[in-house]
């Protein structure tokens, strides 16, 4: 008879022989033990957990590069955000600037020479293109192939294509010096590449270099080409950099249609640089500096440092909150008026 045949003799009341006693004592110590086996068990293994976690614990201090976050990115709180990661942030926006001024100048190159050999004409002999049908083509193209260029690849670098523009945008603290001075190659870069491939491409002379027009003096000129260049720097500060919601998202038609603008009331003057990187790469490629080249250069810095010192005016006057002052007083006048008219 086995052990569990004698417990239930047991539960139903028959009295045991000694041998079944027995056994039924020899089973229960041997389950005792087997449950004494497994608490010691889970004892073991519970310690051993715990010194696991003990060990997660003590070297959770340490930084371990993480691959991956929630979100499938990587941990940039320590390997991303120093060494050879931010250069190749570097080299990704130095391809976005040297890629956006070359489709930006390319165009306007190319359309600017277009316009020169079909609106070539003695009736108008100033060194510059003065010809109606030829400012406009020419304003045309230089503004809106900056706009397409923005649109292209201004979500990776910011889209600046003018070393004017990142100059500004460095005293502002929007660039790191470094990423201004990648920003500069790249972009002088790209213009000496349009305008070598623009000249290349098209028969006959270059015709998109920058020139004084008929008496148009130097200092006229210097001064000319820097308030293009303010107009042009304010315009992507209000429409670009200033919060404005939704009306950001059209800021690059805004800064083409201003190119355009300044295209039309200086082409005929100067030819309309406000952009080193668009006069240089024009003159590289014509083989030709002018005596006056100097003026494309301090013209747009002097550009920069109006722009400067009109947004930083905005800024220090405080000019956001006082346009709530005002807005609100606005709708309280309108309010009493209403209220009166009511009573009336």
């Amino acid at each position: 008879m086995s052990s569990t045949d004698s417990l239930q003799d047991l539960e139903k009341g028959r009295i045991p022989s000694n041998k079944e006693v027995e056994d039924v004592a020899s089973f229960q110590t041997e389950e005792e033990q087997a449950q004494g086996s497994f608490e010691q068990r889970s004892t073991a293994s519970s310690t051993h957990q715990r010194a696991g976690l003990d060990d997660v614990e003590s070297q959770s201090d340490e930084v371990v590069p993480q691959e991956d976050d929630e979100d499938g990115l990587p941990d940039v709180r320590t390997k991303y955000d120093m060494g050879s990661a931010s250069w190749r942030l570097h080299w990704i926006a130095a391809v976005a600037e040297f890629c956006g001024t070359f489709v930006f100048l390319f165009l306007a190159y190319m359309i600017c020479n277009a316009a020169g050999h079909a609106w070539d004409s003695h009736e108008y002999p100033d060194a510059m293109l003065s010809h109606p049908a030829a400012v406009v083509m020419i304003a045309f193209g230089f503004g809106f192939s900056l706009m397409v260029a923005i649109y292209l690849f201004g979500h990776i670098s910011g889209g600046h294509y003018n070393p004017a523009v990142t100059a500004i945008m460095m005293l502002l603290g929007e660039v790191t010096p470094t990423r201004g001075v990648v920003h500069w190659l790249a972009q002088m870069c790209g213009g000496m590449a349009a305008g070598g491939c623009a000249a290349v491409l098209t028969p006959g002379a270059v015709k998109y270099t920058n020139t004084l027009g008929l008496h148009v003096s130097r200092s006229r000129g210097l001064f000319i080409e820097m308030f293009g260049t303010a107009f042009l720097l304010i315009t992507i500060l209000m429409t670009a950099v200033e919060e404005r919601g939704a009306l950001n998202n059209q800021a690059p038609v805004a800064i083409g249609v201003s190119l355009f603008v300044i295209h039309l009331a200086l082409v005929p003057h100067t030819g309309c640089g406000v952009n080193p990187a668009r006069s240089f790469g024009a003159a590289l490629s014509a083989h030709t500096f002018p005596t006056y080249h100097w003026i494309y250069w301090v013209g747009p810095i002097f550009g920069v440092m109006l722009a400067w010192g009109m947004w930083k005016t905005l800024q220090d006057l405080d000019y956001k909150y006082w346009l709530r002052v005002d807005a609100k007083a606005k709708s309280l006048r309108k309010s009493d008026r209403d209220a009166r008219a009511q009573r009336k």
